[in-house]
């Protein structure tokens, strides 16, 4: 049996975009000739898959997991092209096992968790549906001594970890609740990018009543303008979104805990979606026919 060489590995991924593990045996099995390697994917539709890799995938869905003591969560995202598929049993099903996956290992090494059977399944589940289906990110979030983590995940889309100093499990859903509907920029003022505050100030001070006033009021209205944009950017600072007569904080406290940082992940942010001219592509179809 021939050798699989990385540099063959390679060159057959760069040629047919398909995953290194499919690769690697597709090459095993060719003898490590690439163009018969490439000939037997093409006829048995390994090849499928990779063409629709360059498609963009900014749907799909968020899934959590937590232990059982809160000591540490972990979310995942996993991408289709389309909102019909991320409802599909079969890709709810593959989503589910990637999850347990990431969890039961404790990773955020997307490319170490799905090398092997789940890049397999993967590829299988794309042919089977054929759209364009990809694990994007994931996030471990250990809890702090005497902590807890908690999740909340909103239609699918959203979804939500947040770490807690004592506290309660119900309270630590409750404020991840909170973030998937507000989406605070920090979860402490303190924790605010000095660049944020920066441009921020730089905004207050074009305002047109900021014109004309003495250096020393200009700066007492700087700095309250600042705290009220601290207060309504900041997780423990919002007013809770299931009672507003008290802060984040306020609830947290109330529950015995203090809130110590979140994370939340929305499906597609930071995708850029591709535009879609669906007349002008059934004109240009029905012009080939």
């Amino acid at each position: 049996m021939a050798a699989i060489s990385a540099s063959q590995v390679k060159e057959l991924r760069e040629r047919t975009g398909l995953g290194m593990m499919e690769c690697k045996k597709a090459l095993t099995e060719a003898g490590g000739d690439i163009d018969t390697a490439i000939e037997n994917l093409r006829k048995n539709s390994g090849l499928k898959a990779a063409k629709k890799a360059g498609r963009t995938a900014a749907e799909g869905a968020v899934v959590t997991r937590v232990a059982e003591d809160g000591s540490y969560g972990v979310m995942v995202e996993i991408n289709s092209e389309t909102d019909f598929v991320a409802r599909d049993d079969n890709f709810t099903a593959f989503a589910d096992r990637v999850a347990d996956a990431f969890f039961a290992a404790k990773s955020e090494d997307v490319a170490a968790i799905m090398e092997g059977e789940l890049e397999e399944a993967r590829e299988q589940l794309v042919q089977k549906i054929g759209e364009n289906i990809g694990v994007r990110r994931s996030v471990v979030v250990d809890a702090p001594e005497g902590g807890l983590v908690g999740a909340y995940v909103h239609g699918g889309r959203i979804g939500v970890l947040t770490t807690l100093k004592g506290g309660s499990a119900e309270a630590a859903k409750d404020v991840s609740m909170h973030v998937a509907a507000i989406n605070p920029a920090v979860a402490l003022p303190e924790n605010m990018p000095q660049d944020k505050l920066d441009a921020e100030k730089a905004i207050i001070l074009a305002q047109p009543d900021m014109a004309g006033k003495p250096e020393q009021i200009a700066e007492k209205m700087v700095q309250g303008r600042l705290k009220k944009y601290l207060a309504e950017n900041s997780l423990t600072e919002q007013a809770f979104v299931k009672d507003p007569n008290q802060t984040v904080a306020e609830y947290v406290k109330a529950a015995g805990g203090e809130v110590i940082g979140f994370t939340r992940f929305e499906v597609g942010e930071g995708i850029e979606k591709e535009e879609v001219d669906f007349a002008k592509e059934v004109m240009e179809q029905a012009q080939r026919s």
